[in-house]
């Protein structure tokens, strides 16, 4: 099940992978990289990195209100990557400016502000414009609410993933307590329905189903059910593709 997959002659493509919030669509997607050799990008971790900043630097004040005027001006400045990391993680680590920060952005303090900040249009315009530059050579998985309607509209292949919000706020939980953070299931729960609202009433590239987007209610579902579900698809893909090129 988890052996590369075969595919060094196959056309490469763009896989958009989009959800609510711990649908578990950031695990997919990296998987899915793994599995068939291509570059894996969480947006999400983007939009955290660019709310760090502006928390690092006084521009989102105590009830939560962001300082847009400060923030648009660092905007073109700000440059947002990743790297893969060798050591005993093995994971990929999110880059701000050069400096490695997946662990702070995992943090709740970031969860808590990162939806009011993604809201912004000039924020979103930056981090598609990096988003779409990543992608130009195909060959990408990416993850996030507007991948498959906004950054990559044309993609070859789009998932749509949901799951209940108790059940994602289950996830969250389960994920922030085992890195030993102390912090109430109620909590994450408030942080995730507030999330979901702001994601999908926002007037900028708002959280929906692209019409050509093939959805996964993965709350009943294994990892490894969805995993094959999810492979099976991107071969079906591949092969569709391929057989359009013949003819």
């Amino acid at each position: 099940m988890n052996e590369p997959l075969e595919i060094t002659d196959a056309p490469k493509i763009v896989v958009a992978i989009d959800g609510y919030s711990s649908s578990g669509k950031s695990t997919m997607a990296r998987e899915l990289a793994k599995r068939v050799g291509y570059v894996y990008v969480d947006s999400g971790a983007m939009y955290r990195a660019v709310t760090l900043f502006a928390l690092r630097n006084g521009l989102i004040n105590e009830d939560g209100l962001v300082n847009k005027e400060g923030l648009i001006p660092h905007l073109h400045n700000l440059e947002v990557s990743f790297e893969q990391k060798t050591g005993k993680d093995g994971v990929q680590h999110t880059l701000l400016n050069g400096e490695d920060v997946e662990k702070e952005i995992r943090e709740m303090r970031v969860s808590s502000h990162v939806s009011p900040v993604a809201v912004i249009p000039e924020v979103r315009e930056r981090m598609v414009q990096l988003q779409q530059l990543m992608g130009k050579k195909k060959g990408i998985v990416m993850d996030g609410r507007d991948i498959g309607t906004t950054v990559f509209p044309n993609a070859e292949l789009k998932v749509f993933v949901y799951a209940g919000l108790h059940e994602r706020a289950r996830r969250r939980w389960r994920e922030l307590a085992n890195k030993g953070m102390d912090i109430r299931f109620e909590e994450v729960y408030s942080n995730l329905e507030e999330r979901d609202r702001i994601d999908t009433t926002r007037e900028v590239s708002p959280l929906i189903k692209a019409e050509d987007a093939i959805e996964l209610d993965n709350g009943a579902v294994t990892h490894e059910e969805q995993m094959e579900w999810l492979i099976k698809l991107f071969q079906d893909t591949i092969e569709r593709i391929e057989n359009e090129s013949r003819s």
